[in-house]
């Protein structure tokens, strides 16, 4: 007789075993030695960075910006009839660096610029100043301007480019004064006759050699062909202009600010490392190039002031 066997139930199969569990990430390798390279490398870059765009693309807008503004206020001054003609303001006290005095017109080399008081830097960033120790263009003696070779749009790039017989013209509070080039002058050469007593002379300088890496100085002397206008007394002697108004002069002030803002650009960056090592170079980089980005110009704005002002 057959015996019957019963059927013999599936095998159940085992659970999945659980994935791995994973560790929180730790810290990045690196030694401290290199994450402190590291942050003195960004600190490095984001300075440079910032210090050539200053200089150059950001400092030529800056300075287009300045001058748009300088001019819209400046002409509604002369239909007002309240553009400065003198070097005290209504206040009666000296007129205050930055203000608008001029519109200096060069056809020949294509410049039309506003005119500052003052020869500080700060000042010429925004385009060409007037030297306070000397008259108001159109006036009897000798007036000054003074502008950039190279920085911040460089208007007085091309003055050397001027020839004997070329027509500036400034525009003051005074009216429309002519003058013609009578020659240019480099470190070294004899310096034109002096104007005749109540006569005119203007006096374009910038720096001379390489575009960023001023030798020299140089001048364009012009003689004033219009009207002398009514000359007051100046409001500063020469031996009591400040020294970063004289030619390829530094503003030592400038270092106060540039402490400051380079102590917050090295925190920045050792906070930025310090992101790259606990989460990710994403992250670091997410919210450091900013941050690092208007520190650096902010820097490179201050070390530019103690560059010549001429530059």
């Amino acid at each position: 007789m057959a015996t019957m066997t019963a059927p013999v139930a599936p095998a159940t199969p085992a659970p999945p075993s659980p994935p791995p569990r994973r560790e929180p990430a730790g810290p990045l390798p690196g030694s401290f030695s290199v994450r402190v390279t590291g942050a003195a490398l960004t600190i490095l870059a984001a300075a440079l960075l910032g210090f050539a765009a200053q200089l150059t693309v950001l400092g030529a807008l800056s300075h287009d910006r300045a001058q748009k503004v300088a001019y819209a206020n400046f002409r509604s001054e002369l239909a007002l009839a309240t553009a400065p003609i003198t070097h005290v303001g209504v206040d009666g006290n000296a007129l205050a660096s930055g203000t608008a005095i001029a519109i200096l017109d060069i056809p020949a080399i294509n410049v039309n610029e506003i005119v500052f008081e003052g020869t500080a830097g700060n000042v010429l960033a925004d385009g060409p100043g007037h030297r306070r120790d000397t008259v108001l263009p159109g006036q009897a003696g000798a007036s000054v301007l003074m502008g950039r070779r190279a920085a911040y749009g460089g208007p007085f790039a091309r003055i050397a480019e001027l020839a004997g017989g070329d027509r500036i013209t400034v525009i003051t509070g005074q009216g429309e004064h002519v003058y013609e080039v009578i020659g240019v002058r480099r470190a070294g050469e004899p310096q034109p006759p002096a104007p005749a007593a109540g006569a005119g002379r203007l006096t374009l300088t910038t720096a001379d050699g390489g575009a960023y890496l001023p030798s020299d100085v140089l001048r364009v002397d012009a003689d004033l062909k219009s009207t002398v206008q009514q000359t007051p007394p100046l409001a500063i002697s020469s031996p009591l202009l400040p020294k970063p108004e004289q030619v390829m002069a530094i503003d030592p002030i400038a270092l106060v600010p540039l402490v400051l803002w380079g102590q917050l650009l090295v925190a920045a960056s050792l906070g930025v490392a310090w992101i790259r090592q606990r989460l990710s170079p994403w992250h670091a980089w997410l919210i450091g190039l900013p941050v690092l980005g208007l520190l650096g110009l902010l820097v490179a704005g201050e070390a530019a002031r103690l560059l010549p002002n001429l530059l």
